[in-house]
């Protein structure tokens, strides 16, 4: 069976409710500026080896970039350095509250800052463009759509290889029947290899906080702990305070085609295994299996993962070489190999089956330029962005949900609209954070 091409408004939500409530929000941005002109973009989190400044900062920067945010002078000084008329903050609620020139943020935070700075941003009425994961935890998530909504500003979550052209050419092919009903989706990460560690115990010795970091508002936050280098920079990602280990880095990438193409919404079951799982950091690797149930005439989807190197069985590829960072989606007509982490190259498989195909017309709409570029145009015209909060969000949500299921050490029953395990009560604590004294969502 094949199924209608999905239309516009259906991509944009990613189901009939969310794409209500997605495409009211983005038809009523704020449209401050005409093409032709330029915002006034700040940044919180220029590193000069972070996403934020090497990714971020030179696909805005033909913009007004009037204000560059971070809390360390030195890691983030070459940038500070290239554009000199840019006003330098360390505090971002400072920044929002003094520089009434901002039109538009992009936070490139560590995952647990996110929250605070992106719903902070949206209060002062400020587009945002949030890296992903869109947040450390699900609540925190929920309360970024919410905000979202309630603002309508424009939004855009930073799993960029969704405004490929190829990007968008697979979900159209998926999306005719091309692969048939898809049942299984499997996706994979080599992460975190040498750019983290995981498995690791709290170090004990107390080294000086360099005079150039402001650890406090590091932490912002997150709970209290002494300064080491293993956490900053970028080393973060591996402990459970500040990131979300391998799965919160790299899925919002590798599943984004299969989730969008499929119509998923939220997990009804989720289960873990791992090696080397502890109290503060994430696993040596883990593995998740992700059950998600029948939508309309589309059968139940279960959805792997895999990281640090693991695999789904070569065979499931029909002889093809599996790439370090990708996914497998098998229905019974065919199957779409991701090729790259990305979601920007894939093969219809078996070759030989598809060796004579023509793909459908197109029916989305091609972004121009790149991520950023399609962000900004939403925050200048109101246009509509592909990874919007509430789609972006939800995405977040259905897998964040495995480091919960991880955490508890149980197997899920998971209900996604109210954000709780109906087996596991303790998983109530890693759904909703405790931010410590002076730091609050509201």
């Amino acid at each position: 069976m094949t199924h209608p091409p999905l239309s516009r408004r259906h991509f944009l939500g990613g189901g009939v409710a969310a794409a209500t409530a997605s495409l009211d929000s983005l038809s009523r941005a704020s449209a401050i500026r005409s093409a032709g002109e330029k915002l006034n973009i700040a940044l919180v989190g220029v590193g000069k080896r972070s996403v934020g400044g090497v990714l971020n900062l030179p696909r805005v920067a033909r913009e007004n970039v009037v204000a560059l945010c971070d809390i360390d002078e030195q890691y983030a000084g070459p940038n500070f350095e290239k554009f000199p008329g840019a006003r330098r903050w360390s505090d971002f609620r400072r920044m929002l509250d003094k520089q009434k020139d901002i039109d538009a943020v992009v936070v490139s935070t560590p995952d647990h800052s996110h929250a605070a700075i992106a719903i902070a941003a949206m209060r002062h009425g400020k587009h945002v463009y949030c890296e992903k994961p869109l947040a450390r935890t699900i609540g925190e998530v929920r309360r970024m759509r919410a905000v979202a909504r309630e603002t309508k500003v424009a939004t855009q979550m930073g799993n960029h290889g969704t405004y490929e052209p190829t990007f968008r050419r697979a979900i159209e092919i998926i999306q005719s029947g091309a692969i048939g009903q898809v049942t299984q989706v499997h996706t994979w990460s080599d992460r975190p290899l040498a750019f983290w560690k995981q498995s690791i115990a709290r170090p004990a010795e107390r080294p000086q906080t360099p005079d150039h970091l402001n650890w406090d508002l590091f932490l912002g936050p997150a709970p209290t702990r002494p300064y080491h280098p293993i956490y900053h920079p970028f080393t973060w990602r591996g402990w459970w305070d500040f990131g979300t280990g391998v799965l919160g880095d790299i899925i919002c990438h590798t599943v984004n085609m299969a989730y969008l193409a499929l119509d998923l919404q939220y997990p009804t079951r989720v289960s873990t295994r791992s090696e080397g799982l502890m109290a503060e950091t994430a696993p040596k690797w883990a593995e998740m299996v992700y059950k998600f149930p029948a939508r309309g005439e589309r059968p139940p989807v279960t959805v792997t993962w895999y990281e640090s190197g693991r695999k789904p069985p070569v065979a499931l590829a029909l002889g093809e070489t599996l790439p370090n960072n990708g996914a497998l989606l098998i229905g019974d007509k065919g199957r779409l190999l991701q090729t790259d982490m990305y979601g920007a190259f894939y093969k219809l498989l078996p070759t030989e089956k598809f060796s004579e195909y023509i793909p459908p017309a197109p029916t989305l709409p091609r972004a121009r330029n790149s991520h950023q570029q399609e962000w900004i145009d939403s925050a200048k015209t109101g246009s509509s962005t592909m990874s919007n909060f509430e789609y972006a969000g939800r995405l977040t949500e259905a897998f964040l949900v495995g480091n919960v299921a991880l955490r508890t050490g149980q197997t899920l029953e998971w209900d996604g609209e109210t954000m709780k395990a109906k087996n596991c009560p303790e998983a109530e604590r890693f759904v909703h954070p405790v931010y410590r004294k002076g730091w609050s969502l509201d």
